[in-house]
């Protein structure tokens, strides 16, 4: 029987921790368009959302109509909404750490699991890192979220097959599919969570022990499970077929048109960024390594680390959670090792979810031998753990807080004002072009300027775009440059337009007279 007690602890603790990690993600988040934290895709996401666009490669289907549904939301900017919906999923994914770790240490027989759960979820949630990605507009988050379910959902016990088990191998498989519609790095957890999933153990009338030996030899592997969640795995697939139904109705933003199979390959399988995969030298690799391990420190600090590494080596965590937590591990860290982009570091993040777990079974393993002496003092050890994670928060604000961010909003409301009527803008670089998209396309401000991404005017697809997007305009073909479109319009002024360290607005009158 539970006393009131620990039910009143029990319920309190997970509603308390998600309520406290949005509250400090509210404090710090975006108010509109942002570039802070890596967050220069924000204009692309949030105005292919708005408008039913297919933003840049591989497409983020299933992000599109999450982010559609926050921007329903009747509070604050367009962009506040979709920067709201990365608070959102980051306090949700840390409360999913706290129950993936809460429930392993029940079926382990630990007492007061919720403190470690708590250590672990705050681990998670304050982590600079995923803080970082919590108050901005990107996939991040919501692939967070999407991680922290799939370890959850498969670290759940799975005895021999009823028909209950039965559809939820239709389900888990489901959600890896949807997943996949999120960020295509789910790939990498796919092969590990369907062999967890599949793996069947004999029924023992005590549950399942995570101590017990010979787990792996009295189990086997059920080929049955990993059908059913292949084919649920491929309904959750079918979200990718809305790209190119956005794609029919020719919205402005329309990475790739992908109307046919060759082209919808190309967004989907991100052949815009293969060539930064496999192309980093040894030299590089190991100031990456090095880099990473003073990221690592910077996340969760010595005591942290040692928490995770304790937890990991010394507790013996039940073969799901752990096989599925060294895997998430593992797998993140390859790919962002040998992925050429200068921001590879935020696909780490899968790692940081593996060691906040394995913090909090760290933490349980600290606690444990003192529970068992005194409730009292085990009590007050837990709440220690969990307070130096709190704690260590207050040295990250200046690192993540994206709330006095007004660098992108700034630059688009310079170029906008300064431009001429009817002007020709050549935006050049990511963070000019999806800023001036997003008011030009999403808020529906200087209907009469013509915003050209100088950078894919190279591309087919985007000249069969401007055709659309812009009818009256001229754009001689196959190899459009910015100069033989300003000689086949001599009647527009012109706008080159680009952000480095500041804006630069470069506007000049027409070649000709009307």
């Amino acid at each position: 029987m539970i006393s009131p007690a620990k039910s009143w602890f029990h319920y309190i603790s997970p509603i308390f921790l998600s309520v406290s990690l949005l509250s400090v993600y509210l404090l710090t988040i975006a108010p509109g368009l942002t570039w802070a934290n890596g967050g220069s895709d924000g204009g692309d996401l949030i105005t292919a959302a708005a408008i039913g666009g297919v933003p840049h490669p591989t497409g983020y289907p299933l992000y599109l109509l999450v982010a559609r549904c926050f921007q329903f939301l009747p509070i604050g900017s367009l962009a506040f909404r979709t920067n709201l919906m990365s608070a959102v999923a980051t306090a949700l994914a840390a409360t999913l750490v706290y129950v993936s770790v809460v429930q392993t240490l029940r079926s382990c027989r630990s007492p007061r699991p919720e403190l470690a759960g708590l250590a672990a979820g705050y681990a998670f949630g304050l982590a600079p890192l995923i803080w970082s990605q919590a108050v901005i507009t990107e996939v991040y988050a919501l692939q967070a979220c999407l991680v922290a379910l799939t370890l959850y959902l498969y670290t759940q016990p799975v005895l021999e097959f009823t028909s209950d088990q039965k559809r939820r191998d239709y389900g888990y498989g489901l959600l890896l599919g949807l997943a996949l519609g999120n960020h295509v790095t789910t790939l990498l957890l796919i092969p590990a969570a369907f062999l967890v999933r599949s793996f069947r153990r004999p029924y023992h009338p005590e549950g399942i022990l995570p101590t017990q030996r010979g787990w792996f030899r009295n189990g086997r592997l059920d080929e049955y499970s990993m059908r059913r969640q292949l084919v649920g795995f491929g309904v959750g697939l079918l979200i990718y077929l809305t790209i190119p139904l956005r794609a029919l109705a020719q919205p402005p933003v329309n990475w790739g048109n992908p109307v046919t199979f060759a082209r919808f390959w190309w967004l989907v399988s991100g052949q815009l960024y293969q060539s930064y995969y496999l192309h980093v030298g040894l030299p590089e690799l190991y100031e990456r390594l090095q880099a990473w391990a003073g990221m690592l420190l910077q996340q969760y600090g010595w005591p942290g680390v040692a928490l995770a590494l304790f937890g990991l080596i010394m507790f013996q965590m039940p073969p799901r959670l752990y096989g599925l937590t060294l895997w998430l591990a593992a797998v993140s860290v390859s790919f962002a090792l040998f992925y050429g982009s200068v921001d590879s570091y935020v696909y780490l993040s899968p790692m940081f979810l593996s060691f906040a777990a394995w913090i909090g079974m760290g933490v349980a393993g600290l606690i444990q031998p003192v529970m068992q002496r005194s409730s009292i003092l085990g009590f007050g050890l837990g709440l220690l753990c969990i307070g130096y994670f709190i704690g260590q928060s207050v040295t990250h604000v200046r690192l993540v807080d994206a709330s006095h961010d007004l660098r992108a909003e700034s630059f688009a409301r310079e170029v906008l004002a300064t431009a001429p009527k009817d002007a020709i803008i050549f935006a050049k670089g990511d963070q000019a072009v999806f800023a001036l998209w997003y008011f030009h396309f999403a808020l529906h401000e200087r209907l009469d300027l013509l915003v050209l991404a100088t950078d894919l005017l190279h591309f087919d697809w985007y000249q069969e775009n401007l055709h659309v997007t812009y009818p009256t305009l001229v754009v001689p073909g196959p190899f459009p440059w910015p100069e033989t479109i300003v000689q086949a319009n001599p009647l527009r002024a012109i706008c080159y337009v680009q952000y480095s360290d500041h804006a630069e607005v470069d506007c000049s009158k027409p070649q000709a007279s009307p």
